[in-house]
C-alpha cells in the first residue's frame, strides 16, 4: 500500500500548480538549457596560409580558378570570380591558363544556382577579348542553349544576358557556327512556346488542338522577363539577317587566301571533314541567304503568329513584340530581293546554257 501511495503522489507532482512567491524567481524546468553563453569564431578570408608577398601569381590564379569551380561556399566562389575578373581586366591581361581552358572550366557556371555567381561570371566574360572568344562560340552556345531551357526562370533570364553579350562581341560567329542558327531558334521556341508545328496548323486550318508547350509560364506573370526574351530574339534575328559588308579589294589578301595557310582556327569547319554527321538543325549557315531561306521555310510562320499574340497583350511585352515585328518586316523585304536575285541568276544561266 505504501508503494502505491508513493507512486500516486509522484504522478500528481506533474499536475500540481506551483505557488509563486513575491521576490523569488520561478523554478526552472527539469529540462532547462542554459543559453546565456557566447561563442566566438575565426573568419579566414583566404584559404591559404602563405603571405601575398612572393606568392607565385600563376599558382594563385589557378587556385582562384579551382575555387570558382569546386568550392562549396557560394561566397568564396563569388570572390574567386571577382579576383579572376580583375586579373583579366589588368593591362597587360594576366591569363596564364589561356581562354580555351578558362572557358572549359567556367562555362558550367552559366546554370549555377546562385544569382551572384552567375552575375560575376558574366562580368568575367565581358573582360575577355572578343578575338579570343570568337573561336569558342560554338562551345559557349551549347551551354547557353542548356540555360535557355532550364527549369529555373532566373537562370533562363541570366542566360539570355550571356547570349546578349555573345551577340555583341561575335555576331557573325554566333549565327554562322554549327547549330548556332536553328538550334538557338529551337531554344527560343521552348522559352516562348512558339511552336512551328502549331503555327503551320493555324495558318492552314485556322484552329488546332495541339498543346502549347512553354517554359515561360512563370515569366508571363512578369512581363519584363518575357519582354527580355522577345528583345533578345529580335537582336539575334537582326544579327542573322544583317547584310555582309564586302571587303575592299586587296591584291595581297587575294594571293594570301590562295597560297598561304589560313590564319583563322578551323577554317574548313563548313566541310565537316572529321566531325559527326550533322542534321539540318546542326548545320552551318555561313551567309545571310542560307539563313534566310531556312528561316522562311521553318520559322517565319511560328514567330509571326507569336508576335501577333504578344502585341495583343500590350505593355512591355507589346512594345518588345513591335520591335520584333519590325525586324520581321525588314527581313521579309530582304527575302523578296533575294528571291528576285536568284531568279535573275537562273535566267542568266539558262541563257548561257
Amino acid at each position: 500500500m505504501g508503494s502505491s501511495n508513493k507512486k500516486k503522489k509522484e504522478k500528481k507532482k506533474d499536475f500540481n500548480k506551483a505557488k509563486l512567491k513575491v521576490g523569488k524567481a520561478k523554478a526552472k524546468a527539469a529540462n532547462f538549457t542554459d543559453t546565456s553563453f557566447k561563442s566566438k569564431s575565426i573568419v579566414v578570408n583566404q584559404h591559404t596560409l602563405a603571405a601575398l608577398d612572393g606568392v607565385d601569381l600563376v599558382g594563385l590564379f589557378k587556385q582562384h580558378l579551382n575555387q570558382a569551380i569546386n568550392s562549396k561556399s557560394d561566397k568564396l566562389r563569388q570572390e574567386a570570380l571577382v579576383q579572376l575578373t580583375k586579373d583579366l581586366s589588368s593591362k597587360p591581361i594576366f591569363n596564364p591558363v589561356g581562354v580555351p581552358n578558362l572557358l572549359t572550366k567556367l562555362l558550367p557556371l552559366i546554370t549555377d544556382s546562385v544569382a551572384n555567381v552567375r552575375t560575376n561570371f558574366l562580368k568575367l566574360l565581358r573582360a575577355l577579348p572578343p578575338s579570343d572568344v570568337a573561336p569558342h562560340v560554338e562551345k559557349i552556345l551549347m551551354y547557353i542553349r542548356g540555360g535557355m531551357t532550364h527549369l529555373s526562370t532566373e537562370i533562363r533570364s541570366d542566360t539570355l544576358s550571356v547570349l546578349d553579350w555573345l551577340i555583341d562581341v561575335c555576331p557573325d560567329e554566333t549565327v554562322s557556327c554549327p547549330g548556332g542558327w536553328l538550334r538557338t531558334l529551337n531554344s527560343f521556341s521552348s522559352m516562348l512556346g512558339w511552336n512551328p508545328s502549331v503555327a503551320s496548323t493555324l495558318s492552314v486550318k485556322g484552329w488546332t488542338s495541339a498543346t502549347k508547350t512553354s517554359l515561360s509560364k512563370v515569366s508571363k506573370k512578369n512581363g519584363e522577363a518575357q519582354a527580355k526574351q522577345i528583345t533578345i530574339l529580335a537582336k539575334f534575328l537582326e544579327a542573322g539577317f544583317r547584310p555582309e559588308t564586302p571587303l575592299p579589294y586587296d591584291e595581297q589578301r587575294y594571293w594570301d587566301s590562295i597560297y598561304r595557310m589560313p590564319t583563322m582556327p578551323n577554317p574548313f569547319a563548313y566541310l565537316n571533314l572529321w566531325g559527326a554527321q550533322r542534321d539540318e538543325d546542326g548545320e552551318m549557315y555561313p551567309d545571310r541567304i542560307s539563313r534566310q531561306q531556312v528561316f522562311e521555310r521553318k520559322w517565319r510562320a511560328a514567330i509571326k503568329t507569336g508576335v501577333m499574340g504578344a502585341k495583343q497583350e500590350g505593355g512591355v511585352i507589346g512594345r518588345a513584340a513591335s520591335v520584333l515585328d519590325k525586324v520581321l518586316r525588314t527581313t521579309e523585304e530582304g527575302a523578296k530581293k533575294v528571291v528576285e536575285e536568284q531568279e535573275k541568276v537562273e535566267e542568266v544561266e539558262e541563257v548561257e546554257a
